[in-house]
């Protein structure tokens, strides 16, 4: 090998690091977000950690959301989780399903408008992909059948996954904006990556965002009628 081309290799090396590490700090962000804020309605968690998993995605695309949601869902399970291999293989399929659509859409159109509706399309994704996922996995791992987990679809399933997926989609949309260009500002971001400006539509769409997330917390009191609870770690 000569020498050039040892010096060209170097540069895509360090880039690599640069990308792994941010990369294992979205996960450790999610991962930190379920450790602190999760909460328990029936036998189903709400917390925020596909966040961090969709910004991993809206940074390096949907392959990376799809590696940081594998990463959280098995670092949650060897650590929090009480439901094992099943419950790691809802985490997953719930994370990849938000952030990868959303990513996946986001990056063909990096704008204000690719991240609402890649946002909105990760919505109906996760929302629809855990119902699916609660019909097949939940009567193995809770020892009950079909018939009685899809008597939970209206009054449980169904609100709880489209609340749990618009509050993240909503925190998504205020923080991504923020963190990347702070991360820009401490180069660990590479000043390439585009997005939406933060312009008056956009600071428009984070205060409709923001009381899209009073408007959810109000539905989880109303709809559980308190009943859920912070889990203590």
């Amino acid at each position: 090998m000569s020498s050039k081309t040892a010096a060209g290799a170097a540069p895509a090396k360090r880039i690599d690091v640069k990308k792994m590490t941010i990369l294992a700090m979205f996960a450790a962000l999610g991962y930190i977000c379920v450790f602190v804020f999760r909460f328990k309605v029936s036998f189903l968690t709400l917390e925020f950690k596909d966040v961090f998993t969709t910004m991993a995605g809206f940074v390096y695309g949907p392959m990376a959301a799809a590696g940081v949601a594998l990463a959280e869902s098995l670092l949650e399970m060897v650590t929090l989780s009480d439901t094992g291999f099943w419950g790691a293989l809802m985490n997953f399929a719930g994370s990849a399903a938000f952030s990868v659509t959303a990513s996946l859409i986001y990056k063909h159109n990096k704008s204000f408008k690719g991240a609402v509706i890649g946002l909105t399309a990760a919505v109906f994704s996760m929302t629809a992909v855990m119902l699916v996922m609660n019909l097949i996995v939940t009567p193995i791992y809770a020892h009950t059948d079909v018939k009685t987990v899809a008597g939970m679809i209206v009054p449980l399933l169904l609100p709880f996954n489209l609340i749990k997926s618009v509050l993240n989609a909503a925190i998504c949309f205020i923080l991504y904006k923020p963190l990347s260009q702070a991360l820009k500002a401490i180069h660990l971001l590479p000043r390439s990556e585009e997005g939406f400006k933060v312009n008056k539509k956009s600071v428009i769409g984070m205060v409709i965002a923001a009381a899209v997330i009073v408007i959810s917390v109000v539905l989880v009191l109303v709809v559980f009628k308190g009943s859920f609870e912070l889990v203590k770690s």
